[in-house]
């Protein structure tokens, strides 16, 4: 375990002029890569200073019983307020100590501090002593970048090419007819769906619409053969299967675990590609085939050169991350898990794709789950690293970009889903993606790389069906904020005149 004694000075040397006044002494011990464990230590003066800087404040401002405002005596003034400025106090003193510390750059913070600060107590005599732990970016080299040998995808769209995208697309948009005889490969069913273990019921899926294929794949298990046990089905029958429980899935209590589901074939449609009338062209909001066509070609260009970004950004990494093996608390995998699905969804809806394709994305990433995001993780820190290096940061037109693209392929406004990112807390992802696609596009302009023939995206490969649908249970939600900018209030306690607002820990994440 490597510990570090941070100077004053130099923490100081970081900060403009006005930051340079606080006094203070850290130490930072690294239990592993991606930890740290930090503790600061006040000074008794540094403390008094604060306390009288408060009080300063109060004083002129105050409000007490048989006197004008700001005229109460300073002696009387500091009892009555006394429990209230010890709490700003403390608060002033880690937060300010906190933002020191993460300006001086003496690690790279992705989480906020672990502690409890109410329990942080300020001590009546003595210096002031606070600790935690924090989750980082892990310290290494910049890898060579310039000069790799990549190959990227390359493929001249035909009409045949678009022809099968188009039977794809069809498949998407228009419900087709009901078939009263048996179900066939292709045809789309709607399923209810009941999953019981040991004769309890589990979970229940109703009126779920899939189209019959090889395999159906849920969030935390996958249907082998679903075809054969569908195929030759009417409506009304039923069918059994067991399903095994990914050892990944989110519910760690039903991992491995063997489910018994019984589904019910509530419905069959057909859709017939082979001849587009005009009312079908009107339903699906084109006035001409052409017009459809020309839709279906430029969806197929943006999927094909997001196969290419992707070929081209896995060879890219795997031979940046060579040896990136750092060690990753499990608090880190969990959290950054839903971050890391969060981030796939919005890559895949702002390059044109459907939500059964982002919904098979999803499933095969939540069904390796530890280790996508352990991946993923690796990746994005030599890529954030070579960020900073190139000074790469998004702009708004980057950021009004991204949202665009995922607005107009999930019909809505940008303000909407723009709204809906801030809300949810996922700007940071679009941040990251960002980021991310800009370093490699630096790092494909510096490399020599070659054209390969490659028409397998273009081919139907979904040999499996997905529903966005977790059998044993939800993922666990991204945990708010855990500290909030405000000192305590006391009950019962006079209220402090409005002063400044202290800086808060969560500015310290990345």
């Amino acid at each position: 375990m490597a510990t570090t004694d941070i100077e004053n000075d130099e923490v100081n040397d970081a900060l403009p002029e006005e930051k340079k006044k606080l006094d203070f002494d850290v130490k930072v011990d690294s239990p592993s890569a991606c930890e740290r464990h930090v503790v600061i230590t006040i000074p008794r003066s540094e403390v008094d200073r604060y306390r009288k800087e408060a009080f300063n404040d109060i004083v002129p401002k105050a409000q007490l019983p048989g006197f004008r405002n700001g005229k109460a005596p300073r002696k009387l003034v500091e009892s009555q307020f006394k429990d209230q400025v010890a709490e700003q106090v403390k608060s002033s003193l880690v937060m300010d100590s906190l933002q020191l510390v993460t300006d001086a750059g003496h690690f790279s913070a992705i989480s906020e501090p672990d502690f409890d600060y109410n329990a942080v107590l300020l001590p009546p005599e003595g210096d002031f002593r606070y600790e935690f732990k924090i989750e980082v970016r892990p310290d290494f080299d910049t890898p060579k970048w310039e000069g790799l040998s990549l190959t990227r995808p390359a493929c001249d769209l035909t009409e045949e090419h678009v022809d099968n995208h188009l039977a794809r697309t069809l498949t998407r948009f228009m419900t087709g007819e009901p078939i009263e005889g048996e179900a066939k490969a292709g045809d789309t069913v709607t399923l209810n769906a009941t999953f019981t273990v040991d004769g309890k019921k589990l979970s229940q899926l109703d009126e779920e619409s899939v189209v019959v294929r090889k395999n159906l794949t849920f969030g935390d298990a996958v249907i082998n053969d679903f075809d054969k046990l569908v195929v030759g089905k009417k409506e009304g029958e039923k069918f059994t299967s067991t399903i095994k429980i990914s050892d990944t899935a989110a519910n760690e209590d039903f991992r491995s675990k063997e489910v018994e589901a019984e589904f019910e074939l509530h419905e069959i449609r057909r859709i017939e590609v082979s001849d587009i009338s005009a009312k079908q062209l009107d339903e699906l909001g084109f006035e001409s085939v052409d017009e459809l066509r020309t839709f279906v070609r430029t969806e197929l260009e943006r999927q094909f050169k997001y196969h290419q970004q992707q070929a081209v950004r896995k060879q890219v990494v795997d031979q940046l991350t060579r040896g990136a093996n750092w060690e990753m608390p499990e608090s880190l995998i969990r959290r950054q898990t839903q971050r890391e699905l969060q981030r796939l969804q919005l890559e895949l809806q702002r390059n044109s794709f459907s939500p059964e394709q982002v919904s098979g994305y999803l499933n095969a990433s939540r069904l390796n789950a530890r280790e996508s995001t352990i991946r993923a993780l690796r990746e994005h820190f030599v890529l954030e690293k070579i960020a900073e290096d190139l000074k790469v940061e998004p702009s708004a037109d980057d950021y009004d970009q991204e949202i665009e693209l995922i607005a107009e392929q999930s019909d809505t406004s940008p303000r909407r889903v723009r709204a809906k990112l801030e809300k949810s807390g996922q700007m940071d992802a679009i941040r990251n993606q960002i980021i991310e696609r800009q370093v490699i596009d630096k790092i494909t302009e510096a490399a020599k790389v070659t054209a390969v023939p490659d028409e397998e995206f273009l081919m139907d490969r979904s040999p499996a069906s997905n529903v966005n649908f977790l059998i044993a249970g939800e993922m666990v939600d991204i945990p708010d904020a855990k500290f909030n900018n405000e000192p305590e209030t006391l009950p019962g306690a006079p209220k402090l005149p409005d002063g400044p607002k202290a800086a808060g820990p969560a500015q310290m994440q990345e």
